[in-house]
């Protein structure tokens, strides 16, 4: 059993080929009505008082949270259609999300785009993107930074923050051309956050808290929330760490949920938002399918997700050890969670052992929980398990 992914993002990096071809639907639970109004929170969120009557089942999310606990999970909170029906935990506690990261920079190159001051399109030649102390080859230089979006750069130089098992599995540089093979790769990822900078002339802080984080009214996440770790004998892009709360995450979910519109004000181009959450390939570990990837976001695919919870069109953020933002359009739904895993210290060598963490949440487990939650919904105490 391996770690959840959560752990992909740190402790497994898959070395993966596309395919074209879904894979037949597994464990897709029915869906329900998707949200006719979204509500949105003021300054703090409002627990809902009146659950059964919102088609939510106490008794199940009761079942739902003890069984959290037993994995010694930090916090975790449902939103309906942005209304608050559960949260337990400190909601309110700043953790690092590890590769939850990667879909909030997502956003933030979704709104530069649009307004013409990043070019998709643009190769890293173009962009003046390169590397030391090895430097990149002609070939490497003429990946797209949506290459590097979409995990597809055919860029295997050594990443300055990966693991040692990353480092064994990545594919010989020179094996596969850009736009060609996905590859959960810390190289591209930690390019785009080289590369959003020196376009935009700014930190992913103070970006992130100036376009994201006021205008939907995160409660806590300020611009020194974002730091960054990495060894620049191996590669001089270091990799960017977010930390947050439960409750500012469950913020970001929903603005996504809403299809980048908060309140009467779009946030993150509805345009990126939908692309960002469809997949047109399913990519694999080996030979297995492990659905879509999209924009630095996990999106289902051809039924597959997140095992046994896994609902049409779903998608979600997620960092080593427990950490997701899962939405589901279909049912008008926002879960966030959060494990205890915060570094140490705030190094390479701290974040990568806390990503490790062999007390994390396993994907079996994860998957799971999620299952309870959506078991909750529209359903009766009379049938709680």
């Amino acid at each position: 059993m391996n770690p959840s992914v959560a752990a992909i993002s740190l402790t497994i990096a898959f070395a993966l080929q596309t395919h074209a071809q879904p894979a037949q639907p597994r464990n897709v639970l029915a869906t329900v009505p998707s949200c006719t109004k979204v509500v949105f929170p003021g300054r703090s969120w409002k627990q809902e008082k009146r659950l059964e009557k919102d088609g939510w089942s106490e008794t199940r999310l009761l079942a739902a949270q003890q069984y959290a606990s037993s994995l010694h999970d930090q916090s975790m909170m449902t939103i309906d259609c942005g209304r608050l029906i559960n949260a337990w935990g400190d909601t309110s506690r700043k953790i690092t999300i590890f590769s939850v990261r990667k879909s909030l920079i997502s956003a933030l190159f979704g709104i530069y785009a649009s307004e013409g001051k990043i070019d998709l399109n643009e190769t890293l030649e173009q962009a003046g993107i390169d590397d030391a102390p090895s430097p990149l080859t002609k070939e490497e230089r003429q990946a797209r930074v949506i290459d590097l979006l979409r995990a597809r750069s055919g860029i295997y130089h050594a990443a300055s923050f990966e693991t040692d098992f990353q480092r064994k599995i990545r594919p010989i540089r020179g094996s596969h051309v850009p736009g060609s093979f996905w590859f959960y790769n810390n190289w591209d990822f930690n390019v785009l956050g080289t590369l959003f900078e020196k376009k935009i002339g700014l930190k992913i802080g103070e970006a992130f808290y100036q376009r994201i984080a006021k205008p939907i009214g995160m409660q806590d996440f300020r611009p020194e929330d974002v730091y960054y770790v990495g060894d620049t004998s191996v590669s001089e892009h270091p990799a960017y760490m977010f930390k947050m709360t439960t409750r500012d995450m469950a913020r970001f979910g929903l603005l996504y949920l809403n299809q980048g519109r908060w309140k009467k004000r779009q946030v993150v181009p509805q345009q990126w938002v939908d692309k960002s959450s469809h997949a047109s390939e399913m990519v694999r570990f080996g030979k297995m399918p492990v659905g879509g990837y999209e924009n630095l976001w996990w999106v289902e695919y051809g039924g597959v997700h997140l095992g046994e919870a896994t609902v049409s069109g779903m998608f979600s953020a997620q960092g080593a050890g427990g950490h997701y933002i899962v939405d589901v359009p279909s049912r008008g739904l926002v879960i966030v969670n959060q494990y205890e895993n915060e570094p140490g210290a705030h190094d390479s060598r701290g974040v990568l052992l806390a990503a490790q963490d062999t007390h994390a949440i396993f994907d079996e487990q994860a998957d799971h929980l999620m299952k309870m939650i959506l078991d909750s919904q529209n359903s009766s105490d009379s049938t709680a398990n």
